[in-house]
C-alpha cells in the first residue's frame, strides 16, 4: 500500500460536461442570424444567405439542418465543389468549406463552422434533410437534391446536380457507340497511317518502356466518340492530337467519298486558345503528308464562350440542344479549366456522334468554377485499366503489345476511351523541374526535397529570412537572389529584362504613332515576348504573400531601380508605362478574353505622348491590339500573378512564391501546377522552412458525384 495521502481534488473531479449543441442546429432563427454573422465576416456570400432565408421564408418549418445545409451547398459552389459533402464536412470543417477564408485575422470571431457542427452526427444531419417539398432525390422540382451512398450524403443545388446527370448520360451515350461495329475504323489502314505519322514500333527511343503512348493514345481515341488524352507538360499532347486529327480525316476519306470531317478546335480561355493555335499551326506543317490532307486540319482555335454563341448577360447559348453545332469533331484543350456547367453545355449542343476530344493535365488545378470534370474522369488514368478487346486493338491498330502493367479484364468502358503519356520531352531525366513535379505529384515530401538539394542547373530553391527579405526583391528585378551578372550564358531573367526592352528598342521620338503603325508595333511585340521570360506566381490574393500587396511592392521596388518612373498614386491606383496588366474578364467589343496580358506603353501621338496597353492579336497581319486604358475595366496588375490565373500559360523562367502558412488553397494540386508553368527555369521560394512539403501532403477532392 502506498503512503501516498488520498486528495479528493485529484481523483473526485467530475468530468468534463459534453459539449452542447449550437441553438443554430435547432432554431432556425437562431442559425440565419448566425449566417448574418458570417457573411458580415466574408465566410459566406450574401448569396448563401439568401438562398437559406428564401427557403425559411417559403416553407416555415423548414428545418435548421436543412437551412444550414442550402447555405453551405451554395457555398461550396463557390469554392468550385459541386455539392456539399456532409460526411467530410463534419470530419474536417475547416479544410472542407475554406473557412475561415483566406487573409482572416481571426480577432473576435463569430463561431466556428467547427464549433457550429462539434455534436452534429452524419445520421442527424440526414434526418434534418428530410423534407419532401424541399430535397429530393433525384428528377422533380425540388430546389435541393440529395444522394445517399453508404458512408456520406450529397446535397445538391438541383441545376448542378442536372448538369451531372447531363454529363453522364453524354459520356455514356458516346461511349456506348464505341462499341458498335459500324463505328469501328479500319485496323490495317489505322497502323499504316500511324506508322507514317509516328514511324514503325520501337522507333522512337524514348517512348517508355519502348511503348509509344502516343501512337497509343491516337489508335484508343479513333475507335470511340469520346477521348480523353491526359498528360504533364512536355508530354506531347498537342503533337499527339495534331496526327489523331490526320489520321480521323485519313480514315474518313478512305471510307467514302463524304466531305473531309467538319473540325473545331477550342479552348476555355483567350490564352490557352492562342497557345494553341501557335503549336497546332507548327505541328500541322511538319505533318508527314501530303498538302491537301494537311489543308483538312484546322489551325484556327477559338475559346468555348464563341464557340457555342454566349448571350451577354445570361447564363445561355445560341448553340444547344435544339440548335446543335453543326461538326463532326471538337477538340478541347485545357480541359481542366472547364468547369461542370460549360462541359455540359458544350455536350448538350453536340450532335449524338460528332466526336470529344478532351485534352489536358489531369494533374493540375481544376477549374475557377465549380467542378473538377478531368480530375473526376481520369481518377484511374495512371493504371490503365485496359481490357483484353482494347489490347487487341491496340496491337492491331500501332503493331505494339500494351505492357502487363496496363491490363485489366474489369476494365470499365470510360477507361478504354482515356489515353495518358507519360513520356515527357520537356523535362528529361536531367530536369530538376520534371523530378520535383514528379515528386509533387506522388506526394512524396522527402524526395522533393532531395532533389532540390541536387544542384540541378535549371531549379532554384530560397528560403526567406521574413517578410522584408532582399532577396525576393533582387530575385523578381534580376532573375535570382544576387545582382544581376554580365555574362552571354542564357540566365534566367527577372523584370528587369522586359523594362530594358522597353526602353531600349522604343521608336525614335520622333515617329508618331499614327504615321509609323509598324515600329511600334515591332516595339510592343519584343516587349510581350520579353515579359513572357518570368513571372512571379502565388498562391494567396491577401496578406504580405498575396498578389495584392506583392504587386504593389513589386512596383516600387522597380520604381528604386529606376526601370519605372511613376508617383505612388499612380503605382497603387494608376497608370504608368510598363505596367502589365492581366484581363479578369471577357470582352467580346475589344476582342479580349480572360487570362490576355497586356503591358502600357507610351506612345507619340498627335504632337504629344499617351498610353496606349499593348496586347498580342495572335493574327500575323496585325500581330499587337493597341487598346486605350481608358477602355479597360475588368483587369489587374500582373507583376504577381496566383496559380489559378497562370492555367494556360507557360514562361521560361517561373518563381513559384509559397507562403508561411497552411491555407486552404495551398495543396499538392496547387504546387505541381505552378512548378510546371516554367519552361526552361523555375525558382521556388518558400516563405517559411517545411511549408512546401506541408502543401503536397494535402490533396485537394473537390466534392462531386461525378468519379
Amino acid at each position: 500500500m502506498s503512503d501516498i495521502p488520498y486528495t479528493a481534488d485529484l481523483f473526485d473531479q467530475p468530468p468534463p460536461a459534453a459539449p452542447r449543441p449550437h441553438p443554430a442546429l435547432s432554431d432556425a432563427r437562431a442559425l440565419l442570424r448566425l449566417l448574418e454573422r458570417w457573411v458580415a465576416r466574408g465566410w459566406l456570400r450574401d448569396l448563401d444567405r439568401a438562398l437559406a432565408r428564401f427557403l425559411h421564408a417559403e416553407v416555415e418549418d423548414a428545418p435548421p439542418l436543412l437551412l444550414l445545409g442550402a447555405a453551405l451547398a451554395s457555398h461550396q459552389l463557390g469554392h468550385g465543389h459541386v455539392c456539399l459533402d456532409l460526411a467530410a464536412t463534419l470530419e474536417a470543417p475547416t479544410l472542407a468549406l475554406s473557412l475561415p477564408p483566406e487573409g482572416d485575422d481571426m480577432s473576435d470571431p463569430p463561431p466556428l463552422p467547427g464549433e457550429v457542427l462539434e455534436t452534429l452526427t452524419l445520421a442527424q444531419w440526414r434526418d434534418g434533410l428530410e423534407h419532401a417539398e424541399l430535397v429530393g432525390q433525384g428528377p422533380g422540382s425540388s430546389p435541393l437534391v440529395r444522394r445517399d451512398d453508404g458512408t456520406t450524403t450529397r446535397l445538391y443545388l438541383r441545376r448542378y446536380w442536372q448538369y451531372e446527370q447531363t454529363l453522364h448520360a453524354e459520356v455514356d451515350r458516346r461511349l456506348a457507340l464505341a462499341d458498335s461495329t459500324d463505328t469501328a475504323p479500319d485496323a490495317s489502314l489505322t497502323r499504316a497511317t500511324l506508322d507514317t505519322l509516328f514511324g514503325t514500333p520501337g522507333a522512337d527511343p524514348e517512348a517508355s518502356g519502348g511503348f509509344n503512348w502516343q501512337k497509343a493514345a491516337c489508335a484508343l481515341a479513333a475507335q470511340s466518340p469520346f477521348a480523353i488524352i491526359t498528360g504533364g507538360p512536355g508530354t506531347g499532347k498537342t503533337t499527339t492530337v495534331v496526327r489523331l486529327l490526320a489520321l480521323l480525316q485519313t480514315l474518313c476519306q478512305a471510307a467514302s467519298d463524304a466531305e473531309p470531317l467538319a473540325i473545331r478546335l477550342a479552348a476555355p480561355t483567350g490564352k490557352a486558345a492562342a497557345r494553341l493555335g501557335e503549336s497546332i499551326t507548327h505541328q500541322v506543317n511538319d505533318l508527314p503528308l501530303g498538302p491537301a490532307l494537311r489543308a483538312t486540319i484546322p489551325v484556327e482555335v477559338t475559346t468555348l464562350h464563341r464557340l457555342l454563341g454566349a448571350r451577354p448577360d445570361t447564363r445561355h447559348f445560341r448553340h444547344h440542344a435544339d440548335n446543335p453545332l453543326s461538326l463532326d469533331v471538337l477538340v478541347i484543350d485545357e480541359a481542366s479549366m472547364v468547369d461542370i456547367e460549360m462541359l455540359t453545355a458544350v455536350l448538350s449542343a453536340l450532335p449524338a456522334r460528332t466526336r470529344l476530344i478532351l485534352l489536358g493535365d489531369k494533374d493540375q488545378l481544376a477549374s475557377v468554377e465549380a467542378g473538377s470534370v478531368l480530375g473526376d474522369l481520369c481518377r484511374r488514368a495512371e493504371g490503365g485499366h485496359y481490357t483484353p478487346a482494347t489490347a487487341a486493338w491496340l496491337a492491331q491498330a500501332t503493331g505494339q503489345a500494351l505492357p502487363e502493367g496496363y491490363r485489366d479484364p474489369d476494365g470499365r468502358p470510360l477507361d478504354q476511351a482515356i489515353a495518358m503519356l507519360r513520356e515527357s520531352y520537356r523535362f528529361g531525366a536531367r530536369s530538376g523541374i520534371g523530378r520535383l513535379a514528379r515528386a509533387v505529384n506522388r506526394s512524396a515530401p522527402d524526395e522533393a526535397r532531395q532533389v532540390l538539394e541536387q544542384g540541378y542547373t535549371d531549379l532554384r530553391h530560397r528560403v526567406l529570412g521574413g517578410e522584408s527579405d532582399p532577396a525576393l526583391d533582387s530575385l523578381v528585378r534580376n532573375g535570382s537572389a544576387t545582382r544581376e551578372a554580365t555574362t552571354a550564358t542564357p540566365r534566367p531573367a527577372g523584370y528587369r529584362h522586359y523594362l530594358s526592352v522597353m526602353h531600349a528598342r522604343r521608336p525614335n521620338e520622333n515617329a508618331d504613332f499614327t504615321r509609323r503603325p509598324e515600329a511600334y508595333s515591332a516595339w510592343a511585340e519584343a516587349v510581350l515576348d520579353a515579359y513572357g521570360d518570368f513571372q512571379l506566381l502565388c498562391a494567396l490574393r491577401k496578406g504580405p504573400w498575396g498578389i495584392e500587396e506583392l504587386n504593389l511592392r513589386i512596383a516600387r521596388t522597380l520604381r528604386q531601380a529606376k526601370l519605372l518612373q511613376a508617383s505612388d498614386a499612380a503605382l497603387e491606383h494608376g497608370w504608368f508605362e510598363g505596367r502589365p496588366v492581366l484581363v479578369t474578364q471577357n470582352d467580346y467589343g475589344l476582342g479580349l478574353m480572360n487570362g490576355d496580358i497586356g503591358i502600357a506603353l507610351e506612345v507619340v501621338e498627335a504632337g504629344g505622348a499617351r498610353l496606349r496597353v499593348a496586347f498580342p492579336s495572335g493574327e500575323p497581319e496585325t500581330p499587337v491590339r493597341w487598346v486605350l486604358p481608358s477602355r479597360l475595366d475588368a483587369i489587374d496588375t500582373v507583376f504577381a500573378m496566383t496559380v489559378h490565373k497562370s492555367q494556360g500559360s507557360e514562361f521560361r523562367h517561373a518563381a513559384l512564391l509559397l507562403p508561411d502558412r497552411m491555407t486552404p488553397v495551398l495543396t499538392r494540386e496547387l504546387v505541381y501546377t505552378g512548378l510546371t508553368r516554367a519552361r526552361q527555369w523555375l525558382s521556388l521560394v518558400e516563405a517559411r522552412r517545411g511549408i512546401l512539403g506541408e502543401a503536397i501532403d494535402r490533396q485537394v477532392l473537390r466534392a462531386s458525384g461525378l468519379g
